[in-house]
């Protein structure tokens, strides 16, 4: 399946603006190509595999941790917005969140010629304690996680998906392969409504 999403999106990528999204907002810079928003809706098998695995990935952890039965995670209706990014040597993605969400993924499609002993390329999330480091000595130097201070780096794999609350701040890193080499990963953000269960107003709404 990898390697048929690298081929597409290479071709893809080469066919300019008709793929890529019109309307960039995060800081980044040329040498990383991001998608269109739309890409689970397209008809390519491989795009429907992978599709299909984030969903089923993302349902079985929504499932666990709000202690849904299989009937009620039937109830809960998807929206979401998905797209790739291609990366080449020197490209970084700025720090960002995305709102209107509640969880977002990212799937590794590959990661080549990477330095494994380097910050290359690497997703980092910000920690969201960020006056945790206001004082720190050897009795809270060491915490392990979740109570750690400083950021969470991970250097993804083929095949890894990472599932994360929306709101978590995070960025990646510059890519600077030993050689030539591509990091292509696919993004996705989702937000949800339980059926039978009416929307919250907000309390400075209009009737």
């Amino acid at each position: 399946m990898n390697a048929e999403l690298r081929s597409l999106f290479l071709a893809c990528e080469a066919e300019g603006s008709r793929f890529a999204n019109p309307e960039p907002y995060t800081h980044r810079n040329e040498a990383l190509f991001e998608s269109n928003f739309t890409l689970f809706d397209w008809p390519q098998p491989a795009v429907a595999r992978l599709r299909d695995f984030c969903w089923a990935s993302l349902y079985r952890m929504i499932g666990e941790l709000n202690q849904y039965d299989l009937e009620t995670l039937r109830r809960l209706h998807i929206a979401h917005e998905s797209w790739f990014h291609i990366t080449r040597r020197g490209g970084y993605f700025g720090v960002h969140n995305h709102p209107l969400h509640s969880w977002s993924g990212v799937y590794c499609v590959c990661q080549e010629g990477d330095d494994p002993a380097s910050d290359s390329g690497k997703l980092t999330f910000i920690n969201p304690y960020a006056m945790n480091t206001m004082f720190i000595d050897m009795a809270m130097h060491r915490m392990k996680p979740p109570f750690s201070m400083g950021n969470l780096s991970i250097r993804l794999v083929p095949g890894q998906l990472v599932l994360f609350p929306s709101w978590l701040l995070h960025e990646v890193t510059p890519f600077e392969p030993r050689q030539d080499g591509l990091r292509i990963t696919v993004a996705f953000n989702a937000r949800f409504r339980m059926e039978g269960v009416a929307a919250q107003r907000s309390p400075f709404s209009s009737p």
